[in-house]
C-alpha cells in the first residue's frame, strides 16, 4: 500500500490517507477506517486515481457527503474515494445546469432557487451530494431526482466515462442503474429545470426545510430515512404505532421525532445501529406481516 500511496502522491492528485476512519465522512458519524482514502481535486485526477486503482486491482468504492451510508465498524478494504472540493463545479447555461458530483445537494437548490430556477425545491433538506443524489434517485415532497435528470456522467471502474441519459440509468424508487447493475461514479450531472417566480421557489423551499426541521432530528448525526416506505404504508408510521420510537441499543436510538431515523445518540457503533434495524424488522414482520427493506446503504467489512 505505501508504493501505491507514493505512486498517487507523485501524480500530486489531491488528498491520499492511509487509514482514515470514516466516522469523520458519514453523517451519522460512524464508520471504520478506510486501507486507502483519496480525495481527487479534479475530475481529471479522479481519472488518474482510476487508472492506479484498475492497475493495481485494488476494491473501490466512492462516496459523497456520506448521508445515506452506514459503514462498518472493521472501514472498508481498498480504497475509498470522496467526491468533494475539486468535483464540485456548477455550470448555468439557461434553464439548463451541470453541477460536479461532489456538490451540496443542499446548497445547489439554494443558489438555484434564488436565481428563479424551479425543480429542486424538493432538495432543499436533504443532505447529500448531487453524485449521491442522482446515485440513488434521492428524493422528497413528491419529486425526486428522476424528474429532473437529463443525462449523467459516470466514471466507471475499467476507467471508461459514458453519459448515461435519464432512460439509461433505470431510475426507480431511490435506486438507479449504478447500485448493482453498472457500478459508477456520477462526475456530473445534468439538471433540467424550468422558470418560475423566484418569490415563490424560495418560499416553498423555506417551507420544506422548516417541515424538516420539525419532524426529522436535524440535531443529532443520522444518515437519514433507514427504510423504504413499503408503500401504500410508510416506515415511519409504522415503527411509530409498533412503539418503537424511542427504543435503544447502544448508542444508537429510533428517533423520538420519526420513527425511520436511527440517530447516534452518543458513541454509536455501527454494529448498535444494524442490531436496531434488525429489531425493527423482526418487530413490523410479526405484528403486520411485512418485511422492511433499508434505503441506507450498508457498506464494508463485515
Amino acid at each position: 500500500m505505501n508504493e501505491i500511496i507514493k505512486e498517487l502522491e507523485a501524480l500530486n492528485v489531491g488528498k491520499v490517507k492511509r487509514d482514515e476512519p470514516l466516522a469523520n465522512h458519514t453523517t451519522i458519524k460512524i464508520g471504520g477506517p478506510a486501507d486507502l482514502f483519496i480525495e481527487p481535486s479534479s475530475v481529471d485526477n479522479l481519472k488518474k486515481v482510476m487508472t492506479v486503482v484498475e492497475k493495481h486491482n485494488l476494491n473501490w468504492r466512492a462516496i459523497g457527503r456520506g448521508s445515506n451510508l452506514l459503514v462498518s465498524d472493521k472501514g472498508i478494504e481498498g480504497v475509498v474515494i470522496k467526491l468533494g472540493q475539486g468535483l464540485d463545479h456548477l455550470e448555468i447555461n439557461g434553464t439548463e445546469i451541470i453541477a460536479g458530483g461532489g456538490h451540496s445537494l443542499v446548497s445547489l437548490s439554494t443558489l438555484i432557487s434564488r436565481k428563479g430556477l424551479s425543480g429542486l425545491e424538493f432538495a432543499s433538506g436533504i443532505p447529500g451530494s448531487v453524485g449521491g443524489a442522482v446515485y440513488m434517485n434521492a428524493g422528497a415532497h413528491g419529486s425526486d431526482i428522476s424528474n429532473i435528470l437529463t443525462r449523467a456522467h459516470i466514471l466507471f471502474n475499467d476507467g471508461s466515462m459514458e453519459w448515461l441519459t435519464n432512460e439509461e440509468m433505470e431510475f426507480s424508487y431511490r435506486t438507479s442503474i449504478l447500485q448493482k447493475k453498472r457500478p459508477g461514479i456520477v462526475v456530473e450531472a445534468v439538471f433540467q429545470l424550468t422558470e418560475g417566480e423566484r418569490t415563490e421557489i424560495v418560499a416553498l423551499m423555506q417551507k420544506n426545510k422548516d417541515y424538516r426541521k420539525v419532524t426529522q432530528p436535524w440535531n443529532f448525526p443520522c444518515a437519514g430515512s433507514i427504510f423504504r416506505n413499503p408503500l401504500p404504508n410508510y416506515a415511519g408510521k409504522l415503527v411509530e404505532i409498533a412503539g418503537l420510537k424511542g427504543y435503544k441499543i447502544g448508542g444508537a436510538e429510533i428517533s423520538q421525532m420519526h420513527g425511520n431515523f436511527i440517530v447516534n445518540a452518543g458513541n454509536a457503533t455501527a454494529g448498535d445501529v444494524l442490531a436496531l434495524i434488525e429489531h425493527v424488522k423482526d418487530t413490523i414482520y410479526s405484528l403486520y406481516q411485512i418485511k422492511m427493506e433499508t434505503e441506507v446503504e450498508i457498506i464494508g467489512r463485515r
